[in-house]
């Protein structure tokens, strides 16, 4: 089992400062910097500074897993 460290505690509070959260959606999630939310109806990230919904494809590359 192993684990990851997202941010530390200061990046934290000031996302969480500046984006708060969002009625309907979980979040905010910091990935590599991007901040995000999930959406639990549509099944997939927002991103809020675009205003869009992530593809499966795009929420893999922002989250390192592709």
């Amino acid at each position: 089992m192993g684990y990851k460290v997202i941010a530390d505690k200061f990046q934290m509070d000031e996302m969480r400062v500046k984006y708060g959260p969002r009625k309907g959606l979980e979040g905010p999630f910091n990935f590599n910097g991007r901040v995000l939310y999930y959406d639990n109806k549509e099944g997939k990230y927002y991103d809020p500074q675009s205003d869009f919904y992530l593809s499966y494809n795009e929420w893999f590359q922002i989250a390192g897993l592709k």
